[in-house]
């Protein structure tokens, strides 16, 4: 053999292997494509389903942040004696069975938005003990007129987590 036939079957090998290998590309590419487009419309599926979940685990973040606000939740908890340490223990409590009853929601919510959440209800429990221990609080109701007093100089500790959380649901639409 000699190497004018090896150049003529090179040439005529050539557009051959040239097509496959255009074809073996795009083939690739389409499959990639297709793939791509069936997790987009499973991930669209996903998220039509899970949104109505995310949303209502914002809602009830929402509501126990409502509920567990200082100024609402001293008027819907009233003291069940004049004692100042256990109407605090009557709060704490209230706060905590609140906090566990919304456990659950910390999955659909984001990592930042369940830190502040768990920081405002941790804030507003030290609240609660602050003022208990103040000289000036001997019972119940000056308790709780200590808190409502503390609260006029400074935001109560779930007004900054509410404002987090509506704007990370602002973001989702």
């Amino acid at each position: 053999m000699d190497i004018d036939n090896i150049i003529e079957l090179l040439f005529s090998i050539a557009p051959a292997v040239i097509v496959g290998t255009i074809a073996y590309y795009f083939f690739k590419q389409h499959i990639e494509n297709e793939n791509r487009m069936r997790r987009f419309l499973l991930q669209k599926d996903l998220q039509k389903e899970s949104f109505p979940l995310r949303l209502q685990a914002y809602e009830r973040m929402t509501l126990f942040l409502e509920r567990t606000s200082p100024s609402k939740l001293l008027t819907r908890v009233l003291p069940t004696s004049s004692k100042k340490e256990d109407y605090e223990s009557l709060l704490i409590a209230t706060i905590e069975q609140e906090f566990e009853h919304n456990l659950s929601q910390q999955i659909y919510v984001s990592d930042q938005c369940w830190s502040i959440t768990q920081a405002a209800k941790n804030a507003t429990i030290q609240l609660i003990r602050k003022a208990t221990i103040q000289e000036q609080t001997d019972t119940a109701n000056k308790l709780r007129e200590v808190i409502l007093t503390d609260l006029m100089d400074k935001p109560a500790p779930s007004n900054a987590a509410l404002a987090f959380i509506k704007e990370e649901v602002s973001e989702m639409w």
